[in-house]
């Protein structure tokens, strides 16, 4: 009998994108060894890891605290994949730019699942957040 996250399409969209992001970082230089490389593959295992032990939370609004912390990981592979880019460490784009598309379907759906399982809950967004500075 298979594990419950094994059924989830963003577990399996998870697996996919954590695929890419290994191809990805196998082209990066020898010097990025333990930085990039490495902190971006670590990032994009915790979205596949997250999703799977939310799956097993006792609760929803656990399993959405999981799924949450997910969308985090996946959201500093983005910004891993900026800093890539801005540094000019890989000679073919076409891959960041794959990567960049599937992380807005997977982030998409991470948000639906967890609206889904736990609707009450209110949930920041960073478009509604105001920053302002004080005048002295």
């Amino acid at each position: 009998m298979p594990f419950k996250f094994e059924k989830l399409e963003v577990w399996q969209l998870a697996l996919d994108y954590l695929d890419l992001i290994y191809a990805i970082a196998e082209q990066l230089p020898k010097s990025e060894e333990y930085n990039l490389k490495s902190q971006i593959t670590r990032a994009a295992t915790s979205v596949a890891l997250n999703i799977a032990e939310g799956s097993t939370a006792q609760t929803d609004q656990e399993q959405a605290r999981f799924l949450g912390l997910a969308i985090r990981s996946l959201v500093e592979t983005v910004a891993c994949q900026h800093i890539i880019n801005r540094r000019n460490l890989l000679p073919d784009l076409i891959p960041l730019r794959e990567a960049y598309q599937r992380a807005e379907i997977l982030v998409a759906k991470l948000h639906t699942m967890r609206k889904t399982i736990a609707p009450e809950q209110k949930w920041l967004r960073e478009e509604k957040a105001v920053y302002e500075t004080k005048d002295e």
